[in-house]
């Protein structure tokens, strides 16, 4: 299997470069991955005591930040890596205030491993969730470093629970802890005899529950909302906002607004959206030379904002779950007491569940469902209100994955 997947990953490499000539979001991270290492070597000395951080995409940054600014406060002098995988990452927070160098991770080879390792020296290396790289982790067990693995979750049809999965399990063992979220992982790890493990939760609780102490009062949005009834369409793509604008169209009224925040705002994408929808609509990069409070639609053609957006949300529709892209962070409008709905593509999603299961959130399969529970949850004040709370506790009762995971790091 060693030799299998180290062919599979040069292989790999030969057809990202190909298909990258095509693709603007691949070619980011082929250049990327060139540069890593003359950047690492111009950036760290031998002397340097450095930690490691790395994260896939975004949405694993996200999960793992509330843990790297405690190490990053703690430990001042230290350099810290932050490697991303993805462009969706990397071009993001390429410069985030957390890291010191941030930097793609260089295709998962036995002589990269050794190189990186070689140049970062890392005494902690901290990955999160899913990016599991052999030939890194086991070249970091060789060399007795320091390893955790965060916010993990596990299932039973991965690799590492399968007769062919040897690699991979010894990829897992350079970890000195792994921290899942849930019970269902420690046993899946502890049936390969995989025993450090703690079920701590998803960080992702304790980070949007500081969300409530920041000030995310946003002027321009007081100004469009008025004290109308308002639902926000956080990270929509096509086939969620197909259903939106249907409803948004057919059900226009003077006492209710709409802020509508697509994952993608490249601009034929925004043009697309705002083409199809009847009703007065405004976007953000209009805002200043508008009297927001005349539409009815608010398109947020901009990123970084939308946790912010959140606060001044009554009703919330979480994009993603529609179709296969995934279901984005519900947990943001959660954490200021929002009644949410989704699409139905959630299965990787356990908080999805867990939530519908509490009673604050719904999963709609189609236009007809969405037409019913968003009515339902606009018309019924006392039904909206009791969704917001429960969502509210349920952020709450799942809250301490920080202080399980850095009491273990001191």
């Amino acid at each position: 299997m060693k030799l299998i997947y180290n062919i599979g990953v040069y292989i790999a490499d030969f057809h990202l470069k190909i298909i990258a000539l095509f693709s603007h979001k691949l070619k980011l991270g082929v250049d990327g991955r060139a540069q890593t290492f003359n950047i690492l070597e111009t950036s760290i000395s031998k002397n340097d005591k450095t930690f490691w951080f790395h994260c896939a995409s975004l949405g694993e940054y996200e999960q793992g930040l509330p843990v790297f600014k405690v190490l990053r406060e703690k430990y001042p002098l230290h350099k810290i890596v932050l490697t991303f995988f993805s462009p969706s990452g990397y071009e993001i927070r390429k410069n985030t205030d957390v890291a010191d160098i941030v930097v793609y991770l260089p295709m998962d080879t036995k002589v990269n491993a050794k190189r990186f390792l070689n140049i970062v020296h890392p005494e902690l290396t901290i990955f999160v969730k899913y990016d599991i790289w052999p030939n890194y982790l086991i070249e970091l067990k060789k060399r007795n470093l320091r390893a955790i693995l965060i916010s993990a979750l596990f299932r039973n049809n991965q690799s590492y629970f399968k007769p062919l999965g040897s690699m991979m399990r010894n990829a897992l063992s350079a970890f000195e802890h792994i921290f899942v979220q849930n019970e269902d992982s420690k046993k899946l790890l502890e049936s390969i005899n995989f025993n450090n493990v703690t079920v701590a939760g998803d960080t992702r609780f304790d980070r949007v529950s500081n969300q409530l102490k920041i000030d995310n009062k946003l002027t321009f949005i007081e100004e469009f909302k008025q004290d109308k009834l308002c639902v926000v369409v956080g990270s929509s793509w096509p086939e969620d906002e197909e259903l939106l604008v249907n409803y948004i169209n057919s059900n226009d009224s003077k006492e209710i607004k709409y802020i509508i925040a697509p994952h993608n705002i490249k601009q034929n994408q925004i043009q697309n959206l705002t083409s199809k929808l009847n009703v007065k609509t405004v976007l953000f990069t209009e805002k200043e030379s508008q009297n927001l409070s005349d539409y009815s639609v608010f398109i947020i053609d901009t990123i970084g904002i939308l946790s912010k957006i959140y606060s001044y949300a009554d009703i919330a529709y979480v994009g993603g779950a529609m179709g296969t892209t995934g279901l984005h962070n519900i947990l943001e409008p959660a954490v200021f007491g929002v009644p949410i709905i989704i699409g139905k593509n959630h299965s990787k999603f356990p908080e999805a569940q867990q939530m519908i299961d509490f009673g604050g959130l719904k999963s709609i399969k189609n236009e007809d469902e969405l037409n019913s529970e968003l009515t339902s949850i606009i018309e019924n004040a006392s039904k909206r209100n009791q969704m917001g709370s429960l969502n509210k506790a349920f952020i709450d009762l799942n809250k301490g994955a920080i202080q399980k995971i850095t009491n273990y790091l001191k």
